[in-house]
This record gives structure tokens, C-alpha cells and sequence, in this order.
């Protein structure tokens, strides 16, 4: 029996196991669904479309105008761009704009993993997105789905350090790899429906008829990888399934500790659902890095939980067999004994924004996007700003995981005007971003998620507001914390490590979690549940009162949440609350 058909012998899956086995390598029926007189896909199809970097979605705002006029509900498309190391240019990002006033609901997004979200996509224009997409070479391919999502790494665009250039590399190789060999990506998307052409834009088509890596089924569930350096965990290492923690020495990366079982996604309801940190798992040079995250992926592949989606990820593998056993399946698969981690910790977190050197005569600048929402509104005119950037700078661009933008490669003479077309367009300059809504971010939730049961990103700004009020009046308005709010309790917006985690519990109320880090290496835990909207800042200003009082010198909000502990900060702070 090969590796890639143990998984198929499990005498019990899921729905979407069976979905995956049928599909013929990621096919079904997406080809007559396609062109049938539905706007919407049937359940096996939505299922295979996320492999293909594309969710259904049901607009919860336009529901009721949509079962008014017949339409049952307003259904219309996601569609994801893979962007490994957030690495974009302005000739990619003009498509996307275009894509998002013609076909999208006007708005793009970017992720919370660096890559790049349209909205509002009807089922028939989602074929000409995906081919636009594929024409300024980029893919939506393995952008979602039981598969490799989208290889982060640290975006700074440092050219004196060669490490910022291996470790954008090792995003891309990763990248390329484990990217799906299916055929149908090709067929489906990029096939001139005259000629039957095939264009080879945005990927490969190689001669694979099954998949090496994957096999016919996939993966259990989604898997995470990035890349981060110790000093700068910018893009939360210890959240991946597989993440890579470089270690240096004089400007190169001689090795990496590898760390697995990272990831967030928990069901309030399961009680056998968690969220993790990565575990570390070896050390590994820079030329063993795929094949040993290959036998990870494979092992993930062969043992992952295939009946249950919610315990499906290398996380609950890992807490079930025990971190030694993995270790020794994978050196099974691998092939050799594994190396021993190296004594490492991560040390800070940098969101690389305003300006900066490049190292080679030029400059960068990181723009605050708040929740990643690039979008004209009123006076704030963001999206027309970027297509100015775009045409008349031509700068490549960077995303971050906090959903913000780095231009680079700006000569001198063009920091003016590109300061100048922000001003023009009415949006604030990073440096008059308040430092606690700099560090926020939430995910998208309403009114299209169709996982959300509450509101994150319109929700998120106005607590900003009021905090920042707050927060000014105790002298604490530079205080460097990480907020962090989702709509459900999936975690897309890692709350689960940030020093304050707001998370969506019912209609109008969250989960406040406390006593995380800003460097990503300590879980938070539950505070106090079920807070209604209204209550969250009044609830959290008295902490941060109590903070000012008795905190130790340098001491972060999380370090202090932890080391007093929830009895004592209820002790201290609820009568404040109350009264608040």
C-alpha cells in the first residue's frame, strides 16, 4: 500500500472526505455548475470551489431584500489571491482594483495570513476573476481548502540583510511545493472556452495525473506554514501548523527551529477543540527544510483525523500521540533521525510601519490599513490613493499579517509624493495612527462570513474610538498592546495570543481574554464571557487603570494580566467597571 492511499482505508469520514474522493482531483461538478441557471453552488461543489481559492457566501445584510425578490439568499463569491510573503506589485494590485469595482462589492481586503480577499463576486463572473487574476501572474490556487494555504514571512524589505531575502525564498519554494499538481485548476479557470487552449499564466501545468504530495484526498484540514526570525515574530510563528523560527549568523540563515501543532480554530461547544502553540520540533538546515516539511505534511496526510473536521488538524494529531511519537513518525517518513531544537525565543514584533531605510539607498513605508479593508469612503479615499500609488509610482508592495502595506523600493525624490498623494486622498499618515488602534485587527465577519454569529471588523473601530479616549486620559496613549477581534471563535485574527482577545460568542456579545504576549509565545485565557458590545471598553479601561497603578518597570499589559492573575484584577477592577 503507498503513503498516499492510507488515508483513503479509514473505514469512517467525513461528507467532505467523500466529496474530495469523487471529485476526480478537485473536479466534481464545478464544470456544470458553472453554466447552470443557479447563483449559487451545491454543497459538494462549495466544498472543492476552497480549493480553488473561493468561498460561497450569503450577504446577511441583503437576505432579507433577497427572499423578498425570490432570490432565496444573496449569494455571490470570495475569492482569495495567494501573495507568499505578502509579495505584490502595482501592475497585481491594478487588476485587483479593477476586479473589486467591476465584479467585486467595490472593496478588497487583505488577510490576516498576507494575502489578498475579493467580495462580493457573483457565480458568474467568478471564471473572467479568476483568468484576470492568472493574466498579472498570481493564483487563487491552494488559497483556501485541505490544503498548504499561503507561505507567510516577515515582509520588512531590508536589502543590507540577506536574511529578509532567504527567508521571502524559502516563502516562495515553500510556496511552489506543496502548491496542488491538479490538473483541473487549469481546466476549469484558464481554458479559452473557444479554442480549448490552455494559458499558462500564475502556475504550472505539469504532467502529474494524481497529486505526489497530497494524494487523492488532501489533507485533513488546512494546513499553516511560515517563517519568522526571533527577534521580529511579526507574522506569529507559533500560530502555524509548521512554522520555521531562523536562526542566524553574521546576515544568514544557517538553520531553522521547526515547530508544529500551531493553530487557533476552536467550537465552544466541542470541548475537544483548543487553540495551540507550535511545539518545537528539530532543528533543520536551510537545504533540509522542504524534505522534512514534506514528511510533516505527509504524516498530517496519512493520520489526521478524517471522520471529524473539527478535530482534523496536526494540532489534535499531536496532543494525541504525544509530541515524542510524532517526532518519531516523522523521522519514519523523513528517513533519518531528526536534530534536537536549538535553545531559542522569540524576543519581539515589529510592524515595520512608517519609514524606514532599505539598506540600499532607498526606502520603504509601512501604511496602517485598518482590518485590512482597502476601500473609499467619503473623504477617506484609500482605494483611489493605492491606483494613484500604483500608476504613477509603479512601487512594489508588501503586505503584512496585520493587514497593513509596505511600499518599497522608494527613491528620495518620490517620499514626497507619495506622501502627497496620501494627504491628497485623505488618509492619515501612519505616524497619527494611535498606537492602540495600530495594533488591532479583527477579521471580517458580518454581513458575509458565513462562520460569524457576531460583528468584528465594523465593530472593532468604535471600541478603538473609545479606547483611545481612555487610554489618553490615563497617560497610557502609547502603551503597545495587541487587540485582536474576531466574529466567531475560528480565531482568523489570532485573538487566542494577543495580549487582549475579543471574541465572538452570540449576537452582540464576546469572550474577553487577557494575559497574552505581542511576541505570539503565550496563549491568552478567558476573562470574562459574554460582554456585551457596549460593556467591552468600560470593562477593559479599569484594567488598564489598575495597570498604571501597580504595574513593574517595563513590564507589558499581558506580563502584568498574567502575573497578577483574573482573581486578583476582578478584585481590583470590578467596582470601577460597574460603575463605568
Amino acid at each position: 500500500m503507498s503513503e498516499a492511499s492510507k488515508s483513503s482505508d479509514t473505514p469512517k469520514v467525513s461528507p467532505v472526505e467523500k466529496f474530495k474522493q469523487a471529485s476526480h482531483y478537485l473536479r466534481g461538478e464545478i464544470p456544470e455548475e458553472l453554466v447552470d441557471e443557479n447563483a449559487f453552488f451545491g454543497k459538494e461543489s462549495i466544498q472543492l470551489l476552497k480549493h480553488h481559492g473561493s468561498y460561497q457566501q450569503d450577504n446577511r445584510d441583503e437576505r432579507k431584500a433577497a427572499r423578498a425578490d425570490g432570490r432565496g439568499k444573496a449569494y455571490s463569491m470570495m475569492l482569495r489571491t495567494v501573495v507568499p510573503g505578502g509579495k505584490f506589485n502595482a501592475e497585481q494590485l491594478l487588476a485587483e482594483l479593477d476586479l473589486c469595482d467591476e465584479v467585486g462589492n467595490t472593496t478588497l481586503r487583505i488577510t490576516t495570513r498576507q494575502a489578498l480577499q475579493l467580495h462580493g463576486i457573483l457565480k458568474s463572473d467568478l471564471k473572467k476573476t479568476i483568468h484576470r487574476i492568472n493574466e498579472v501572474q498570481a493564483t487563487t490556487l491552494a488559497a483556501c481548502g485541505d490544503v498548504n494555504r499561503n507561505v507567510m514571512c516577515c515582509p520588512a524589505p531590508f536589502r543590507n540583510n540577506p536574511v529578509y531575502s532567504q527567508m521571502q525564498e524559502m516563502a516562495d519554494r515553500l510556496s511552489q511545493h506543496f502548491m496542488p499538481r491538479t490538473k483541473a485548476y487549469h481546466q476549469l479557470w484558464l481554458t479559452d472556452e473557444e479554442t480549448e487552449e490552455k494559458e499558462l499564466v500564475g502556475g504550472t501545468l505539469d504532467p502529474f495525473q494524481i497529486e505526489p504530495i497530497y494524494g487523492a484526498v488532501y489533507l485533513p484540514r488546512k494546513f499553516k506554514i511560515g517563517i519568522a526570525l526571533p527577534e521580529d515574530n511579526c507574522i506569529d510563528v507559533y500560530s502555524q501548523d509548521l512554522g520555521l523560527l531562523a536562526i542566524c549568523d553574521e546576515k544568514k540563515i544557517v538553520g531553522y527551529n521547526m515547530l508544529v501543532g500551531g493553530g487557533f480554530g476552536t467550537t465552544p461547544t466541542a470541548k475537544k477543540t483548543f487553540p495551540a502553540l507550535g511545539k518545537p520540533l528539530a532543528f533543520v538546515s536551510p537545504e533540509q527544510v522542504v524534505d522534512l516539511a514534506t514528511a510533516v505534511v505527509k504524516v498530517q496526510r496519512d493520520f489526521g483525523n478524517r471522520a471529524d473536521r473539527k478535530n482534523a488538524r496536526l494540532k489534535y494529531l499531536i496532543h494525541n500521540w504525544g509530541l515524542e511519537n510524532f517526532r518519531e513518525k516523522v523521522e519514519e517518513y523523513y528517513g533519518q533521525p531528526l536534530d534536537a531544537p536549538k535553545p531559542l525565543a522569540v524576543t519581539g514584533f515589529d510592524d515595520h510601519l512608517g519609514w524606514h531605510p532599505q539598506g540600499d539607498g532607498k526606502w520603504f513605508y509601512g501604511l496602517n490599513v485598518e482590518n485590512g479593508r482597502i476601500k473609499d469612503e467619503g473623504s477617506f479615499e484609500l482605494k483611489t490613493a493605492l491606483r494613484e500609488i500604483c500608476t504613477r509610482l509603479k512601487l512594489p508592495l508588501r503586505f503584512t499579517s496585520h493587514q497593513n502595506i509596505l511600499f518599497t523600493d522608494i527613491e528620495a525624490d518620490q517620499k514626497a509624493q507619495l506622501e502627497q498623494i496620501l494627504d491628497e486622498h485623505g488618509i492619515a499618515p501612519t505616524e497619527a495612527i494611535s498606537t492602540v488602534r495600530r495594533w488591532s485587527m479583527a477579521c471580517p465577519a458580518m454581513p458575509t462570513c458565513g462562520l460569524a454569529v457576531t460583528e468584528s471588523e465594523r465593530a472593532l473601530p468604535g471600541m478603538m474610538d473609545q479606547l483611545e479616549v481612555g487610554l489618553k486620559k490615563l497617560g497610557l496613549e502609547n502603551e503597545i498592546f495587541t487587540t485582536r477581534m474576531t466574529g466567531c471563535p475560528n480565531g482568523c485574527a489570532r485573538p487566542y495570543n494577543s495580549d487582549i482577545g475579543l471574541v465572538g460568542k452570540t449576537l452582540g456579545k464576546y469572550t474577553i481574554l487577557l494575559a497574552g504576549r505581542r511576541e505570539g509565545d503565550r496563549l491568552n485565557r478567558v476573562y470574562q464571557d459574554l460582554v456585551p458590545t457596549e460593556d467591552v471598553v468600560p470593562t477593559l479601561l479599569p484594567l488598564f487603570a489598575y495597570f498604571k497603578q501597580d504595574r513593574e518597570k517595563g513590564e507589558s499589559f499581558g506580563d502584568f494580566c498574567e502575573r497578577k492573575g483574573f482573581e486578583d484584577l476582578r478584585e481590583k477592577t470590578q467596582s470601577e467597571a460597574e460603575v463605568a
